[in-house]
Parts: structure tokens; C-alpha cells; sequence
């Protein structure tokens, strides 16, 4: 089964390059490299910030665009794991990603998945 690890991240956050960011980035680069390698990477990404993404709507039959940031909340995805492995293996890879970034993650299995 497919499955998403979300990772949070602080909406005002900007990257410092400090040796934390660093050790972070190196980390979960690792972790994508050996999940590539045992076939159970779907995609990996960090995501760009909140206010530099778009809401778009359709609104009476037309296109709607405007810019983030989006909400009130303090914490916003940060970036993402698809994987595709057992229920019991994604909660580990979903800890061992908790681990990394030092906060929780959601997990969450996928309901429509293209072959």
C-alpha cells in the first residue's frame, strides 16, 4: 500500500544554512537513498514556502488564483515521503523521519494511487 509521511514545518521558517539545516537535509537525503534502493520510494520532496504557493478555485465556472500564505496555522507541510510498503514498515519509516526532523509526522495511507 501507498502511503504519504507529511513533515511540518514552521510557517516563518526560512532555510539559514546552519549546521543543523545542513545535518537535517543530509539525513533525510540518506533516508530517500536507502528506501530508493529497497523499492519502497514512491517521491520525496521538501515544499517551498507557504507564501510563495497559490490557492486556486473555481468560483461560478471560472478560474480563481490568489497567493498564499495560506491559514492561521503556525505549521504548514514542509515537505513529503511516498512510500509503498506494509502498514507496520511505513510506521517505522514514518519514525525514523520523525527522528530526523525531531517532531512528529502524520502517516497517512492512500485511497487512489495511479498504477
Amino acid at each position: 500500500m501507498k502511503y504519504l509521511v507529511l513533515i511540518f514545518g514552521d510557517t516563518d521558517t526560512t532555510w539559514t544554512g546552519s549546521s543543523e539545516d545542513v545535518a537535517t537535509i543530509r539525513a533525510l537525503t540518506e533516508l530517500k537513498h536507502e528506501l530508493a534502493a529497497s523499492g519502497e520510494l514512491v517521491s520525496s520532496e521538501g515544499l517551498d514556502f507557504p507564501s510563495a504557493g497559490k490557492v486556486v478555485q473555481i468560483r461560478d465556472g471560472v478560474r480563481v488564483v490568489t497567493d498564499g500564505p495560506f491559514g492561521e496555522a503556525k505549521e504548514q507541510i514542509a515537505g513529503f515521503f511516498m512510500i509503498d510498503t506494509a502498514d507496520e514498515r511505513a510506521q517505522e519509516i514514518a519514525g525514523q523521519v520523525a527522528a530526523v526532523v525531531g517532531d512528529r509526522v502524520e502517516l497517512r495511507g492512500t485511497l487512489l494511487s495511479a498504477p
